[in-house]
């Protein structure tokens, strides 16, 4: 992800590749598609287990590889009775953003088209004579679902939906950055879902009305909620005290609004919840009592209450929400983590025990109440300047040293609104860099969670550490690391009082880590035969898989992999057009019998100097070829080749 401060690849890819795979069901394997009958013996003995055979990573012996979405793995499924059938996969777009798709009302609609607070399109004019509506680049997170009644005309298969949120656009056509400047869009597309196949077919596309939330501010990770709705994110939230000099923000107002004062930061870093109709439109609520931090995608626990989040961001922490009620955002209790000794990047180690500190209760009305009516100013003093005075503390935001004041009675107002810094205040572990992406294996109760890389705030006299946060590394892993954490009730807060959830991470560990390298021949500085810079993360219980997109300044293409927890295999499945980001992904198990997983790319071509050098030249005219001029990229799904796979 993109930082707010030092422009970093913030590329999510999101290929959608939403593999028909695993059939979930009770009876085993029914059948595999239309043009693939199964023999009796396999059908009465039942799905045993998933293995995903690697792909090589793309090189320039086949440039046109390096410059597309590349699937050459294969998926082996293996009966209880030991029958095995193995299928290739491949990529299957739904489109390219900048496509004219189906808006369902037999006209054409932009696919990623950005617009204001009043639905009218922002416009790109900084080319004469060549001035269009802007479109994103930049797909990220993505839920794949389907309703128990839909009344969607004219389909011809089973109706089922996907919502997809569009982070940012990297450039205007005039090549000027554009990082952050744009209200983030989302998007419902209905799907038409053939039964015989599992194929997904675009059939409308509706723009998502973000008017009512203030619009949208770089819209990250997602993920589908239990209770069937799409849960996005806001990251990099804006810093209140200090917007008015923020040229960003600023911008982002005049796009906006149309003036540069009308948007308000404390509207903005919480998370938006879209609700698909019926009809194939969305509904959107953004929700104020998550504490405002930089939101990645979240997981919900099946206690549909305990919500566990990431935190992009330099000095962020681990945060944990509990709903008063089930499948209710509204209302609840915010926590962060306090690290114990021994927090580790060495798998072998055993790690760190994890506490949670209570930052407060509230509702999302309230805090939207206050969000309107308070300056930042009424709420702390923030100063970056030593005051030499007691009354302060010196805290880490971002990575720079703050002194900062709390108002009297302004505690519930600093910790929903001024979240990062009220943490930091309340002793929480505040010195992760990157903390992205969220999972859960609910089967053996194990969370995970994605550090993009290591470095700054993690290290010992590195930009922003603490140590206050118990982190206390000797040196950076750029390449980063996935960790993992227990998940187990019984727990209290710092006050005594119960944490009420039996799905609270108590100790945090490494579970893989990435591998620095001197640069290679291609020109990839981390080991490309692993993860590096993980971003996005889901988990498949059916498959009992994790999956792994990569947000990587390490990797001349950033991969989706799957790592098998039971036989500890990894394999990379899919390659991202290189300078582009892995994104999007999601796990769904059985959507009408069939399992997908999707993901998107983000930012084709976006060159990173030394890392690509080598392969720049070569691969910048096809990828300009592919993707619009480097304009677009695509929204899609794996899916088994000649036909995809059922498991039921």
């Amino acid at each position: 992800m993109s930082n707010p401060t030092v422009h970093k690849r913030r590329s999510f890819i999101k290929m959608a590749v939403a593999t028909p795979m695993l059939p979930m069901g009770s009876v085993g394997l029914s059948a595999f598609f239309n043009s693939s009958p199964l023999i009796a013996a396999e059908t009465a003995s039942g799905f045993k287990s998933a293995e995903f055979i690697s792909m090589e990573a793309p090189s320039l012996a086949n440039p046109e590889a390096m410059a597309t979405t590349s699937v050459g793995s294969m998926l082996a499924i293996t009966m209880q009775n030991g029958n095995k059938k193995t299928y290739k996969l491949a990529y299957e777009p739904f489109f390219i953003t900048g496509d004219m798709v189906p808006d369902g009302k037999n006209e054409k609609i932009l696919a990623g088209g950005y617009v204001d607070i009043h639905n009218r399109p922002i416009m790109d004019n900084s080319v004469p004579g060549k001035e269009r509506q802007f479109f994103s680049d930049c797909p990220d997170g993505m839920s794949l679902l389907k309703l128990e009644k839909s009344n969607v005309k004219g389909m011809r298969g089973n109706t089922v939906f996907a919502v997809v949120q569009f982070e940012y656009t990297n450039t205007n056509q005039g090549n000027e950055k554009m990082y952050g400047v744009l209200p983030s869009q989302i998007a419902v597309l209905t799907l038409n879902q053939d039964p015989a196949s599992g194929k997904l077919t675009l059939v409308k596309y509706t723009p998502v009305d973000t008017s009512s939330a203030q619009g949208l501010w770089i819209t990250c990770g997602a993920s589908l909620s239990p209770w069937n709705t799409h849960l996005s994110s806001e990251e990099y939230e804006p810093d209140a005290p200090f917007a008015h000099e923020n040229v960003r923000f600023k911008t982002f107002s005049k796009n906006l609004y149309g003036n540069e004062t009308s948007a308000n930061p404390y509207n903005y870093g919480h998370l938006p919840e879209v609700t698909v109709n019926p009809d194939g439109t969305g509904t959107l609520v953004k929700h104020y009592c998550l504490g405002r931090i930089s939101h990645e995608l979240v997981e919900v626990m099946p206690d549909r209450r305990t919500v566990l989040m990431g935190d992009d961001f330099t000095n962020s922490g681990l945060f944990l929400f509990i709903a008063d009620k089930e499948a209710d955002l509204s209302s609840g209790t915010l926590y962060v983590a306090k690290l114990g000794q021994g927090f580790s990047i060495d798998p072998k180690d055993e790690g760190a025990k994890l506490s949670w500190i209570k930052l407060g209760h509230a509702t999302s009305d309230e805090i939207k109440k206050l969000a309107l009516t308070l300056k930042p100013s009424d709420i702390m003093t923030v100063l970056k300047v030593d005051p030499n005075d007691e009354t302060f503390t010196k805290i880490y935001c971002d990575g720079v040293a703050n002194w900062v004041k709390l108002k009297p009675g302004m505690d519930k107002a600093a910790a929903f609104l001024e979240t990062h810094r009220y943490a930091y205040l309340m002793g929480g572990s505040m010195g992760f860099s990157k903390m992205e992406g969220t999972s859960a294996n609910l089967k053996d109760k194990v969370a995970y969670f994605a550090l993009q890389n290591i470095q700054d705030s993690m290290i010992k006299s590195g930009k922003g550490w603490n140590s206050q946060s118990m982190i206390e590394l000797d040196k950076p892993l750029i390449a980063g690391a996935i960790m993992t954490s227990k998940l187990e009730g019984n727990q209290y807060d710092q006050t005594g009082g119960p944490i009420k959830s039996h799905w609270v991470p108590s100790q945090l560990s490494a579970l893989m880590v990435g591998r620095d390298i001197t640069q290679d021949e291609l020109g990839n500085l981390a080991d490309p035969n692993t993860i590096s810079n993980p971003d996005n993360l889901k988990f498949s219980e059916k498959l009992r898989t994790l999956f792994i997109g990569e947000d990587s300044s390490t990797h001349v293409n950033n991969f989706i992999w799957a790592y098998n927890v039971d036989t500890k295999k990894l394999s990379r499945i899919a390659s991202m057009p290189s300078g582009a980001e892995a994104t999007g992904l999601s796990v769904v198990d059985n959507l009408n019998g069939w399992t997908y997983i999707t993901a998107n790319f983000q930012h084709p071509g976006d060159w990173l100097g030394k890392i690509h050098a080598k392969v720049m030249p070569i691969l910048n005219p096809l990828i300009q070829k592919n993707y619009k001029n480097r304009f677009g990229a695509a929204v899609g799904y794996i899916t088994a080749k000649p036909a995809g796979i059922k498991i039921t």
